[in-house]
């Protein structure tokens, strides 16, 4: 257990992305009867499950398995829909099932989900029509709706009990055999590799080589007799799909709501360490795995406080401003003992940056010998704005990011261990998908990106975009091995890489107006 800490310890310190409740107007809950009320709720995790996600980070740590988050931005409360879970939990399973396949390794699957309602912002105020008002801080604050602007601590409760409501959908769809894979010809599955989508003939064939491949896999472990859940994956970790795991994480912004979730714990048996360990120990109950933004991870700061006393794995984003010995500093705190999985590093640098940036910071941790996870998070670094005003993500720069990204690494003696990204299932009933990011293997123009724009914050993948990145890492960690063994890459790896890389072309799609519903 960290020395003089508490979970109220971080309170004596300067906060990150700081703001103010407005007096509690009559007939509303006021902050301190929102947290009483908190602080009597049950946890929205157990201990069990945040362990058992340690343990698996660990394997990630020792190159035993690869990690893949992804989700929403900014989670809305009216994303907790069945139908809206599904597509997130369809797609993060149809991505790993490809990377599973090309890495010979389990996958550990952590959601940007049932949680992730805060939005840290760069500034308190910003314009929407001539008028200044309050930022929209996420829904766990305050709402995007120019009338609901004002900061309201009864959206605390409602950030619970959504999340409440996401992570039980979660299990029980998973308890109900949702991630499981078919054991004959005629049964199917509730997620899929579509590929009607992709324009590039050369890209259209490597993807169906891989699909081709993977399903005479599946075929043949059905009819001996295999077990696709790939029970025997290295480390003992259940990291195929049958009986799959899928952990929920959000970035923890508001310090008052988390340590209201933050419960003193029984640590189950298998995670203690030695006869004489702590029997009990701090979970953040409000997820498994929690991480500190770029804007929120000063050393002398609350949040780094806040952090350096729990139980549960956690993240760090590291970008442009990270200086290597604060770097190394901060993983002091954090992970005093050096302990494997409990500290993800998520890189963020932009296409333009990342081989000038990234090799100092995998040396000063090299240097330290802290056993982090290397995680490539290719989004936020690569935000920019169209010609016509509209905040987007160009596919050929999330693609270079992460193969450059997986260069470094290799000639480094590093390892990438991971993948960070801000993606998204939607689809509509006529099988549409959003349209935030140009490019990728449906070569998605600016003129198309008004189609579904449908985000409140930053542009997320969408399900087509989203496996082109599954299949470029199952293809690029493909060659990485080959070149290992002395083979050759299989056929395809370069066209992949090469299409990708490419900036979308124009295409005669119809455009569409934004359908987001107005402020």
């Amino acid at each position: 257990m960290a020395e003089n800490w508490t979970p109220e310890s971080w309170r004596q310190l300067p906060i990150g992305q700081a703001f103010e409740y407005p007096a509690t107007a009559a007939g509303k809950k006021s902050l301190p009867e929102v947290l009483a009320k908190l602080n009597e709720l049950p946890p929205l995790v157990s201990a069990t499950e945040v362990e058992r996600l340690k343990r698996s980070l660990a394997a990630v740590a020792n190159g035993d398995a690869f990690l893949l988050q992804g989700g929403d931005c900014a989670e809305l409360f009216d994303y907790c829909t069945a139908t809206k879970i599904e597509h997130r939990l369809s797609l993060l399973l149809s991505m790993s099932l490809i990377l599973i396949w090309g890495m010979k390794l389990p996958v550990v699957r952590i959601a940007r989900m049932g949680g992730q309602y805060a939005k840290p912002r760069s500034s308190a105020t910003e314009v929407v029509d001539g008028v200044t008002m309050p930022s929209f801080r996420g829904d766990i604050v305050n709402g995007f709706s120019t009338l609901d602007r004002a900061p309201d601590p009864e959206r605390l409760l409602g950030a619970y009990f959504h999340s409440a409501a996401t992570s039980n959908h979660v299990r029980s769809l998973l308890a109900s055999g949702f991630a499981s894979l078919p054991t004959t010809k005629e049964e199917s599955v509730p997620w899929s590799l579509p590929l009607e989508h992709v324009r590039s003939p050369e890209l259209l064939k490597a993807y169906e080589e891989i699909v081709r491949n993977l399903s005479e896999a599946l075929e043949f472990l059905s009819v001996v007799g295999g077990v696709p859940g790939g029970g025997g994956a290295k480390g003992g970790l259940s990291g195929g799909l049958e009986s799959a795991e899928i952990f929920l994480s959000h970035e923890a912004l508001l310090l008052e709501y988390e340590t209201a979730l933050t419960r003193k714990l029984l640590i189950p048996t298998f995670a203690r360490s030695g006869a004489k360990g702590d029997t009990h120990g701090y979970y953040c109950t409000s997820a498994h795995f929690l991480w500190i933004g770029d804007r929120t991870r000063a050393i002398t700061g609350a949040h780094v406080e806040f952090f350096r006393g729990l139980r549960n794995p956690i993240g760090i984003k590291v970008g442009p401003s990270m200086d290597p010995s604060e770097l190394v500093r901060l993983l002091s705190i954090v992970d005093p003992l050096k302990e494997p999985g409990r500290v993800t590093l998520i890189s963020r640098y932009g296409a333009d940056r990342i081989e000038s940036l990234l090799p100092s910071h995998i040396h000063a941790v090299q240097s330290s010998s802290h056993p982090v996870i290397w995680v490539c998070d290719p989004c936020h670094g690569n935000t920019k704005t169209s010609p016509s005003g509209i905040k987007t993500r160009a596919m050929h720069d999330i693609v270079s990011e992460i193969s450059s990204s997986i260069k470094v690494h290799a000639k480094e003696g590093s390892r990438l261990g991971g993948i960070h990204l801000e993606i998204t299932g939607d689809v509509t009933s006529e099988g549409e998908s959003v349209t935030e990011c140009t490019g990728g293997s449906m070569e998605l123009g600016e003129e198309e990106l008004k189609m579904r724009y449908e985000s409140y914050c930053d542009p997320r993948l969408n399900f087509e975009q989203s496996l082109d990145v599954a299949f470029l890492l199952s293809s690029q960690f493909q060659a990485v091995q080959a070149a290992k063994r002395g083979r050759p890459a299989q056929p395809g790896h370069d066209n992949i890489l090469a299409q990708l890389s490419s900036a979308a072309s124009s295409s005669s799609r119809p455009g569409s107006l934004d359908s987001r519903p107005k402020a």
